[in-house]
């Protein structure tokens, strides 16, 4: 194996250790979820998710997963967004 190649990976190893290196800004997911599919994204800090529960709450089980998932590489924004708001 190529002796650059062998640093790359080295290099890698080390990165995924250090999550703190990472930030993402801009995410879209397919999220297949016990009762169907769901699409999330993340924009500008902002998370938005297809199932009914997000829309009522802005907080669902989707978007709580990838946070645990993505723990440490969220923007704050993205982080417990905004009290969760219910429908009347």
């Amino acid at each position: 194996m190529n002796s650059s190649l062998i640093g790359k990976i080295e290099k890698a190893k080390r990165y995924a250790g250090e999550r703190d290196r990472i930030r993402i800004t801009a995410l879209q997911v397919h999220f297949e979820g016990e009762n169907s599919p769901h699409e999330l994204a993340l924009n500008d800090g902002r998370w938005r998710c297809t199932c009914d529960f997000f829309g009522g709450w802005g907080v669902c089980s989707h978007t709580m997963a990838l946070e645990r998932v993505l723990d440490g590489m969220l923007p704050k924004e993205a982080l417990g967004q905004e009290e969760p708001r219910r429908s009347a």
